[in-house]
């Protein structure tokens, strides 16, 4: 049985690296990779440092070093583009502004969630990795304290992700909203734990220690 399984995991990461196309280079944690690969059709801007925010009334949504740059879709192929939008559009609905920035130290959606969440005047961060996984995190709570966690990526919708921006704003506010309910599927974790494995390696290659997050401008 355990032969079987083996052999059905290898079938499984061989079919996700030949999907990506992934590369033989070794992570890097020094500097960003030399010669990326960077989608033509790029919605996020680099405009500079992130500098710690002043206003009581904005949300920072802290992406992880690939979202949008590197890899443009979260795991189940939903593109990021709208993966942000719906994110934003939560936030605006409760009458409050976002403000995104990129997170180089750390492919942990937990910290870049924490750097975001130091960026941000109302203390208010959502973190979000390129395949998706999301959290709402409050400053000066612990890395792993944090207000609400979405880990299995696959079954976040656009919907969900709305109501995240929603329910961050509403913390924002200092209101205590209920939870965003979220879909359980005890097959989730193993469908698609190979892939999730493979796309956070691609994430963290692009891991650069030290360098300050970046603001970004949503086009």
């Amino acid at each position: 049985m355990v032969e079987i399984n083996e052999k059905v995991l290898r079938g499984i990461i061989s079919e996700v690296l030949d999907e990506l196309q992934l590369k033989e280079d070794k992570v890097s944690f020094q500097k960003e990779p030399s010669n990326p690969v960077v989608s033509d059709e790029s919605f996020l801007t680099e405009v500079g440092d992130a500098k710690p925010g002043r206003q009581k009334d904005e949300v920072v949504i802290a992406v992880a070093p690939a979202f949008g740059k590197y890899q443009t879709k979260n795991i189940v192929g939903v593109p990021h583009k709208q993966i942000l939008r719906e994110v934003i559009a939560g936030i605006e609905e409760e009458g409050l502004k976002a403000r995104v920035v990129r997170v180089f130290r750390s492919s942990d959606v937990a910290f870049v969630a924490v750097e975001g969440d130091r960026l941000s005047g109302s203390g208010i961060c959502i973190g979000i990795q390129s395949r998706g996984t999301a959290l709402i995190h409050q400053k000066d709570l612990q890395p792993l304290s944090n207000l609400e966690l979405f880990p299995q990526a696959p079954l976040i919708t656009l919907e969900t992700y709305r109501a995240i921006g929603k329910n961050a704003a509403k913390y924002a506010k200092g209101e205590s909203p209920n939870p965003v309910p979220m879909v359980n599927d005890q097959m989730a974790r193993p469908k698609f734990q190979a892939k999730a494995a493979l796309l956070h390696i691609k994430e963290t290659k692009h891991v650069v220690q030290g360098k300050n997050a970046v603001e970004l401008q949503v086009n």
